[in-house]
């Protein structure tokens, strides 16, 4: 597996990372503990470096899940969690986001705790917290910094000036935000050139568009209740259906390639900028095999301008998340 440098950090991770969510969480149709164990080891042993995980899902099991994988490699992964809600301990339900300092260290231990680890890699705010400024947040993950008990700071779904606050407290390594195919708005929110300016490096989650960019989805497709794409604008049958010729634009590059839609989708991303590591996440090995093999599928200049031209005809149908969701991000 090829490797990449998120931005200047100097954190050097597999150029394909692994997207743990969903796992045992959101899609509905999880693995086990030993199942999911045993996955994550696989992608190990295919090369993944990359681990995302965070207390929310589950929650707080799919840290447990992801430690208790990676224990026995923990000298050669690099592993991500987050903070930024309010988590009923009992209930497991959520109320809202919390990024107030003493909670940020609160999460912190306890993700320290259920990962089983001494140091937590990179250690990124969930979502923005409108009641915390950010300069409290990132001087919170500064002194877990300064006390060894995590290494990076990163933060996910910020706007740009947000970032920029951010960063000049405590340098932040990376940024988690959605960005595919169908959803590109890092190149026009101002994320990828505060990216470039200030030597941060982009984690790019749901790089298959949440599994339709794949081709395996349709407007056939039943989706479950405990699915969270249930509530998503994009996955109607009417907007599936609108949205399918994007996957055939995929799917007419993956035959001249020789790849399948999601190889390209994922290759596309990692042409954009030598510092963009997507973390597509699966429950299946012969998945997990076929997004590895992304790394290796070699678009040309041509390739991408052909991509281009295609893509700037295709009105994407339905936003990303329904309108209260959207508000929980800074964009």
């Amino acid at each position: 597996m090829k490797t990449r440098v998120l931005g200047k950090s100097g954190l050097e991770v597999s150029a394909i990372g692994f997207g743990c969510m969903g796992l045992n969480f959101s899609y509905g149709h999880g693995l086990n503990r030993e199942e999911s164990i045993t996955l994550i080891r696989q992608a190990v042993e295919r090369g993944v470096t990359f681990f995302d995980t965070a207390e929310i899902y589950g929650p707080f099991t799919n840290e447990e899940i992801v430690g208790a994988a990676l224990t026995p490699v923990r000298d050669r992964v690099v592993i991500a969690t987050k903070f930024g809600f309010d988590i009923d301990p009992v209930t497991g339900k959520m109320s809202g986001t919390n990024s107030r300092p003493e909670h940020i260290r609160t999460v912190a231990e306890a993700s320290l705790k259920r990962l089983g680890i001494e140091v937590i890699d990179l250690l990124y705010q969930h979502r923005v917290d409108p009641n915390v400024p950010i300069e409290d947040v990132a001087g919170a993950v500064k002194d877990l910094i300064a006390e060894g008990k995590v290494k990076h700071f990163g933060l996910s779904e910020p706007g740009a000036q947000t970032v920029r606050r951010a960063h000049a407290v405590q340098p932040v390594t990376a940024l988690q935000n959605e960005y595919s195919l169908w959803t590109r708005g890092p190149e026009t929110n101002g994320i990828l050139q505060a990216c470039e300016e200030l030597g941060i490096g982009l984690v790019a989650y749901s790089p298959l568009g949440k599994g339709f960019l794949t081709g395996a989805m349709g407007k056939d497709t039943k989706i479950s209740e405990n699915d969270f794409r249930k509530i998503l604008p994009r996955f109607t049958p009417e907007a599936m259906e609108k949205n399918q010729v994007l996957v055939d634009l995929l799917r007419r590059i993956a035959v001249e390639k020789k790849a399948t839609a999601a190889q390209v989708a994922l290759a596309w991303l990692l042409a954009q900028k030598p510092w963009i590591v997507p973390i597509p996440g699966t429950t299946k090995l012969h998945r997990l095999e076929e997004n590895l093999a992304a790394a290796e599928v070699e678009l040309t200049v041509g390739d991408l301008a052909e991509i281009q031209r295609a893509a700037a005809g295709i009105t994407v149908e339905g936003q990303r998340y329904p309108e209260h969701l959207m508000k929980t991000t800074g964009l």
